[in-house]
């Protein structure tokens, strides 16, 4: 399906790197401009940047915590001023498991980090969004397996944050209509990414792709061909859903 993002202007929190990089690359790739964030991946967001752009695309990279409101209220200011001054899609892929933790392991702060970045970070960055949101724009949330089946050992958390995705999804899908904006999520199940590189152990993993249908982990491109098919006309019909990307693992 050929998709056609031209004179679209996107932002992809966390996307530096792995899913959210492979986001960025889709929807410039479509001919979107995109605002790439980051936190601490300042290395990686600029190569994606610099390869968008080596490609003939158009993409800056911004660093901001989008766990805090001035920082987030900054990335969308700053990236929709480069970029003529309105946005049209916005990926809230910023996200993690920040750790293994069961919850007795836990301790408030803990907890209030997780929360922060898998799912205020979502409330933040899309309320500082819509200020420049026009008719027709297009959310896509980065939300989980981990909200449907509560998730691997350890990761409570993380699960009850990206639940929390999937329903804020709904929420706003209901309350932007009356906008032209479409609000819908994207929840991948194994994908091979740093994140289950750090917090899944191989035999894991390998157990996980085994029973999945298809017989293999997941690859970022999988998620990004989802989301670019979200953020354009073809999905037009298309709201507060959620898109499972977990190879037949688990179906709802």
């Amino acid at each position: 399906m050929h998709i056609d993002l031209s004179s679209k202007v996107a932002l992809v929190t966390g996307g530096g790197r792995d899913i959210g990089k492979a986001i960025a690359c889709r929807l410039a790739e479509a001919g979107a401009a995109v605002i790439i964030n980051y936190n601490a991946s300042k290395e990686e967001a600029d190569a994606t940047a610099a390869s968008i752009r080596s490609r003939g695309g158009q993409a800056i990279a911004i660093q901001a915590d989008v766990t805090k409101a001035d920082e987030a209220s900054r990335l969308v200011r700053e990236g929709v001023a480069a970029c003529g001054g309105s946005l049209d899609i916005l990926v809230n892929n910023a996200g993690g498991l920040l750790a293994r933790k069961k919850l007795n392991e836990m301790d408030e702060s803990f907890w209030d980090a997780v929360m922060a970045v898998n799912l205020k970070s979502v409330f933040l960055v899309t309320q500082a969004a819509l200020v420049h949101m026009k008719t027709g724009g297009a959310i896509i949330n980065v939300s989980s397996l981990a909200a449907r089946d509560g998730g691997g050992g350890g990761s409570v958390a993380y699960a009850t944050a990206k639940g929390g995705v999937l329903t804020m999804t709904r929420g706003l899908a209901k309350e932007l209509a009356s906008r032209g904006i479409r609000v819908n999520c994207v929840s991948p199940g194994l994908i091979n990414t740093t994140f289950h590189d750090t917090f899944t152990p191989d035999a894991v993993r390998k157990m996980v792709a085994s029973r999945t249908a298809v017989g293999r982990e997941g690859a970022s491109e999988d998620v990004a061909n989802a989301v670019g098919f979200l953020a354009s006309e073809a999905a037009a019909y298309i709201n507060g859903e959620s898109v499972e990307i977990n190879g037949g693992l688990y179906f709802i």
